[in-house]
């Protein structure tokens, strides 16, 4: 059972916590990270783009010329897709890219993510995360003093207004609750810290 050092919001270690070994110590399978990423990426897009086919294209009302004796090729209208300004051929259209993977694959996915951070040591465990009031300043102290000098995901239990705000405006810092986490933020940041709350209901819905 994976065991890792339990830190209060000043940094200081005040014990350990043993990790469930069925959701933070199972060995990463990077084919199954791969595709949901993939599958979230895909997710993210608008599907927003437009083109105009020869239908809706402004002109061509009426035949160019006559159909034969004028000895150059025959035509219909002056926006079909061959002229220029013509309606374009097979062209893309407003459509949704997300679709879902098995129930399955989904768990073994989220599993791979925080069992991979473990690995690497890029995991830490607050015992409690909580502001009187909206403080980027506090937080920022609060992640110096965890040594966390990059990209970070916070975590936690439940959303606490203060705690969202205090990270809002830190650049390479997304908060989320353990409602929330998801592959793709765990893997794109470059450390996981969650509080011990957050990290029981992961467990508990994952286990």
């Amino acid at each position: 059972m994976p065991k890792v050092a339990l830190f209060n919001q000043n940094g200081s270690q005040v014990g350990d916590v043993e990790l469930a070994d069925s959701v933070f110590g199972i060995e990463p399978n990077a084919s199954v990270l791969h595709q949901a990423v993939v599958m979230q990426q895909a997710s993210l897009r608008q599907g927003t783009h437009k083109t105009k086919g020869r239908s809706e294209v402004r002109g061509g009302g009426r035949k160019p010329w006559k159909q034969k004796g004028t000895g150059r090729a025959r035509q219909g209208s002056i926006r079909s897709p061959q002229w220029v300004g013509g309606g374009v051929v097979f062209g893309p259209t407003p459509r949704s890219y997300s679709y879902k993977l098995p129930k399955k694959v989904r768990r073994l996915a989220i599993k791979s993510a925080l069992s991979s951070k473990v690995l690497a040591e890029e995991i830490v465990v607050l015992d409690n995360l909580t502001f009187d009031s909206p403080k980027t300043k506090e937080m920022a102290s609060v992640l110096s003093g965890l040594s966390v000098d990059r990209k970070a995901l916070i975590v936690t239990a439940d959303y606490n207004e203060a705690v969202a705000l205090s990270a809002r405006n830190l650049p390479g810092v997304t908060i989320v609750t353990a409602d929330g986490v998801n592959v793709l933020d765990v893997i794109k940041h470059d450390k996981l810290v969650i509080t011990k709350g957050a990290l029981e209901k992961v467990e508990e819905v994952l286990a």
